[in-house]
């Protein structure tokens, strides 16, 4: 059993994070974001973000939030996130934004980071900033 525990701590810890998400991840979310909500919206959640706190969810539970499915390990986004996962590369954190109309959470950038470290961990802390 303890080996159990030790494989999955060092999965968990083998999983580098920026620790603030990336300039170029901005207008990623507001280009995802500009197809869900009017654009003066969109620009008004990543200015929000922009400003949030980082703060941490298991991906399990921003999965089963958000309600998007699994992408497989042989999609090339993920590919690359996992090959930064195994040469120890931080990765940035996600964006996010409630959508209290519909009751779930929009992954407004970092949806292939999510996908990558949950198969890898789907206990695995991530760092997020959310509106």
């Amino acid at each position: 059993m303890n080996e159990m525990k030790d494989k999955e701590d060092k999965t968990t810890k083998s999983i580098k994070w920026l620790p603030k998400p990336e300039s170029h991840d901005y207008p990623a979310a507001l280009s995802y974001l500009s197809l869900i909500f009017a654009d003066a919206e969109a620009s008004k959640y990543v200015a929000q973000l922009k400003k949030a706190q980082v703060v941490q969810f298991k991906a399990k539970d921003i999965f089963r939030a958000s309600s998007l499915s699994l992408l497989g390990i042989s999609n090339r986004h993920i590919k690359r996130d996992l090959k930064k996962v195994q040469m120890n590369v931080a990765l940035s954190p996600l964006l996010l934004v409630r959508n209290s109309s519909n009751g779930r959470v929009i992954i407004a950038d970092g949806y292939h980071r999510l996908c990558a470290v949950y198969s890898q961990d789907e206990d695995a802390i991530i760092p997020c900033q959310i509106v």
